[in-house]
């Protein structure tokens, strides 16, 4: 993949990161002021938002390092590893703030005012618009990171939804209601916390080198169709960063020379990188085909 799609990824992760500052601000000044403690706590759920967009970007900016002598398949790994270390952030935030939002239950409250539901307004459109197109991005250059943090935005206007309502039941119902806007708090960490587990998944998988299959079954029938290819076995492949590393046996006529079974690899090696720009290398091993 090119420097272009690191680059993108990068300027998103940073662009996160300011719209994240000024929301968390927003959030706890208003929840502060306003005695709306779902409030505060979504703005610090923001405030963990700008750390996991930092550690998106850090993590960007590594793996679009070129290989080296010390990591030869390049430093892609670092996109998968920052992902993880942000999700597992997610679901550690969750927990905390469900915590905190069980004891507020049992305190007094003030009645929150009405002028934070116009925060969360803002707040939600923003948000959801932000996912839709960083999620977008993030799928088009098939990058984990990236997606991860287009779903932090998500969680964001998620929040922030059951923050309007828990302050809108408190308002409305008066005060027998207005331990409300805690609850939504907790019902608001639940979706944090699902959101924080789910987008684990694909970055352990990348982490562990899981089989990409639809690059493999690819690859095999690319290399099938290569003349003087008779069979094709042991193909695997598995994803560095934005890029894919594949290696596979080709079998051919076990009577040619050496230097016509090194032509038909080299011609399978450019026929797999030309059908998908994203194959960074092939290793390919020419052997005798099976009569």
């Amino acid at each position: 993949m090119t420097s272009s799609a690191w680059q993108t990824g990068a300027r998103m992760a940073l662009f996160g990161m300011i719209v994240n500052s000024i929301f968390a601000i927003a959030k706890i000044l208003g929840g502060f002021f306003g005695h709306a403690y779902v409030l505060i706590a979504d703005g610090i759920e923001s405030g963990l938002d700008v750390a996991g967009s930092f550690v998106i970007w850090s993590g960007l900016k590594v793996a679009a390092r070129p290989p080296d002598a010390s990591h030869p398949y390049g430093h892609g790994k670092a996109e998968p590893i920052a992902a993880m270390i942000v999700a597992v952030g997610v679901v550690a935030a969750a927990v905390g703030l469900a915590i905190q939002s069980v004891r507020d239950i049992f305190l007094p409250h003030h009645a929150p005012a009405p002028y934070t539901l116009v925060i969360l307004v803002v707040v939600i459109m923003i948000k959801e618009t932000l996912f839709r197109y960083v999620n977008r991005i993030g799928r088009d250059i098939d990058s984990t990171a990236v997606q991860t943090d287009a779903w932090h935005h998500r969680s964001d206007a998620l929040t922030s939804a059951a923050a309007f309502i828990g302050i809108s039941v408190a308002l409305i119902g008066g005060r027998r209601w207005q331990s409300a806007d805690d609850w939504a708090a907790i019902f608001a960490c639940a979706v944090i916390a699902t959101n924080g587990i789910r987008l684990l998944r694909p970055a352990f998988y990348e982490i562990m080198d899981t089989a990409p299959r639809k690059i493999v079954k690819s690859v095999c029938s690319v290399a099938s169709s290569v003349p003087g290819v008779i069979d094709v076995e042991n193909c695997r492949a598995r994803k560095m960063g934005l890029d894919f590393y594949v290696d596979l046996h080709v079998g051919v006529d076990g009577n040619i020379s050496v230097h016509e079974g090194h032509e038909i690899a080299h011609r399978v090696k450019a026929a797999i990188q030309q059908s998908n720009s994203r194959v960074a290398d092939v290793l390919v091993h020419i052997e005798p085909a099976q009569p």
